[in-house]
């Protein structure tokens, strides 16, 4: 993270100013304190709205001269709050600055003792995640509960306590909810409801102190946030307000469900990120919900990671390699373990556990979905599918990924019958989406075999450990499996300290030039395409070779006056894709067409053909 000096006043002692009562009381590090601040009676009459007209906010300055601006946030009538999580041991300093006559000019200080809780989130090791206090790597591991504001109480406290026994590590849910049945989050632009923001408090703390990441969804999608707030003043304040409230906790920002919905979504998220970006004091991590992914975005320099809603292996594997940055699918698939189908994307919980390692062998982290749990736009959250087959799936999936290295896997291609991760000369996993026969390169070392029954979770380990440099087996039974290749031993080592960057993370070259690339686009063909009509599309390989046998490929549209960003309209050699007309507002339009292809061995093309959009 980038820290600001502290300035002088922190360093000096003012008599002038006046001192508070001491705030934070048996502070620790990482425990969250608000300091409230009640309106003197004589200068509450000049505020008809408290939410838009007073301005309040302190400087931390912490033990290591590392300067926080927080500011504060009306919780009703004559009550402010600052609120701040001390992230050092030590002495903390304060000075408040308000346009309150008798806040402004106050300050203070308190103590902060130690605490072992790792700190909040940032980024490692180009596609991973580690703690900021804490030499410590993350195991990203979601749940998704869009009305977990609103669901009743009881039902929530029961959805965080199996959660958190279940070993989720985040929960994603809406700030402000689309669907006039729910209870608002602003009544108008600058009229806030402060009972909802007070029982949102009440649940991320809750989620917080089990042990869980939120990750705050703004708004929902289809120009929702732009219906709540038409004017940037309006929505300036909203996210100063959210700031306010919820840095301090262990969160994520995640723009709104579905940036392609908007009118100008790249547009509105770059505003969004940019303002989160330079105001947040933590630096909390940052991206936005999606149709499909939200990479066309990272250009814009705000975005932390990589949001998907995509179970297109494909796509996300041809990203994996082209896109530098942490990934997370929240939607890969809702598992329906009985609440019913409502989209296309929900499925049964044999598929949904299949498709969970696919995401994984994607690099991506994931995030669970229950059509039961979800709380989507037309469904119930309902407890009974708390202990859904999915949700196990998920309790092995993050047993087994404790047991490796997960913050330094990479994709691995030198394997047959099945996707793999690997860590060189210490560790291999591969997904055996089939079950049946696998063969793979090793580095010549020993290793322990494990076998991980997708479908029950039982874990088989065998006997005899391996060591040669070619590894061929076949899968104990039939259905999914997940092979382990371990070096124990070497691991148990390694994990005495987390040394992030231990090695330099592969970096995919794309080759652009034709002339070396194994396909040609053979349609569509003519020099000009139709928005919004369907059009087949198909690549030819050119040569027949054992790393072209097996071939995926990405297909993505841009107008370049558009200022949208590529959209990803088709993966595959063959079939029809259909512009979107969200490209562009302006007809004719000039359109470049991508195509990516990637190769058995993760090798990656792309072909670019420049035609005309027209309405």
């Amino acid at each position: 993270m980038k820290w600001r000096l502290a300035p002088l006043w922190l360093c000096l002692a003012l008599p002038s100013l006046a001192q508070m009562a001491p705030p934070c009381p048996g502070a620790r590090v990482m425990q969250v304190c608000d300091i409230v601040f009640e309106m003197p009676a004589a200068e509450a009459g000049r505020y008809s709205n408290p939410y838009v007209q007073v301005s309040l906010q302190a400087e931390f300055r912490s033990p290591k001269f590392r300067t926080f601006l927080m500011p504060g946030f009306w919780d009703g009538g004559t009550r402010f709050v600052i609120r701040i999580t001390p992230v050092e041991a030590g002495e903390w300093l304060l000075r408040v600055s308000s346009n309150v006559k008798a806040w402004d000019g106050q300050r203070g200080q308190f103590q902060a003792a130690e605490s072992e809780d790792p700190g909040f989130l940032q980024p490692a090791n180009l596609f991973h995640w580690k703690y900021t206090e804490k030499q410590q790597a993350h195991l990203w591991m979601g749940d998704t509960c869009y009305t977990f504001a609103w669901i009743g109480r009881e039902l929530f406290d029961q959805m965080v306590a199996r959660r958190a026994a279940q070993r989720f590590t985040h929960m994603r849910g809406l700030v402000m909810h689309p669907d006039e049945r729910y209870r608002k989050a602003f009544r108008s632009p600058d009229e806030p409801d402060i009972e909802h923001f007070q029982e949102l408090d009440r649940r991320v703390r809750a989620l917080n102190e089990h042990g869980m990441f939120v990750d705050l969804v703004l708004a929902g999608g289809r120009n929702h946030l732009v219906k709540v707030f038409p004017e940037w003043k309006q929505r300036e304040r909203f996210l100063r307000y959210l700031i306010a409230r919820y840095a301090s906790f262990k969160i994520t920002w995640q723009g709104v469900r579905e940036f392609e919905g908007y009118d100008d979504g790249r547009a509105l998220m770059k505003e969004v990120g940019l303002y989160l970006k330079a105001n947040d004091p933590f630096h909390h991590p940052r991206g936005t919900g999606t149709v499909a992914t939200s990479a066309p975005l990272l250009p814009d320099g705000w975005m932390t990671h990589i949001l998907y809603h995509s179970p297109d292996d494909q796509l996300g594997a041809i990203e994996r390699q082209v896109a530098l940055a942490p990934r997370v699918n929240a939607g890969f698939g809702n598992e329906d373990s009985g609440a019913g189908k409502s989209q296309p994307s929900d499925v049964d919980s044999a598929e949904f556990k299949r498709r969970l390692w696919n995401a994984t062998m994607n690099g991506q982290y994931p995030a669970y979905g229950n059509t039961g749990t979800y709380g989507g736009e037309s469904s119930t959250v309902e407890a009974k599918y708390l202990d859904a087959p999915g949700a196990k799936a998920m309790t092995d999936w993050f047993e087994f990924m404790s047991s490796t290295r997960f913050w330094e896997l990479e994709p691995y291609f030198e394997v047959s019958g099945g996707r793999a991760l690997y860590l060189t000369g210490v560790e291999y996993v591969v997904f055996l989406e089939q079950g049946g026969a696998v063969e793979l390169t090793t580095e010549k070392k020993g290793y322990k075999v494990y076998w991980l029954n997708v479908d029950t979770g039982e874990v088989i380990t065998e006997k005899k450990e391996y060591k040669g440099e070619r590894f061929s087996a076949t899968a104990p039974g039939a259905g999914a499996w997940v092979l382990h290749l371990s070096r124990d031993g070497r691991k148990e080592s390694m994990l005495r300290s987390y040394y992030f960057e231990s090695r330099r993370q592969f970096v995919q070259e794309v080759e652009p030039n034709s002339q070396r690339t194994p396909f040609a686009v053979v349609a569509p063909e003519g020099d000009t395409l139709p928005v919004g009509v369907p059009v087949a599309f198909a690549v030819k390989l050119k040569r027949e070779t054992k790393a072209a046998s097996k071939m995926m490929y990405l297909w993505t549209a841009e107008a370049t006056s558009g200022g949208q960003g590529y959209r990803v309209v088709a993966t595959g050699a063959s079939g029809r894709f259909t512009i979107p007309r969200g490209l562009t507002k302006t007809y004719p339009a000039v359109l470049n067409l991508r195509v990516y292809g990637m190769n058995s061995l993760g090798k990656v093309y792309a072909l670019d053909r420049v035609v005309k959009l027209a309405e």
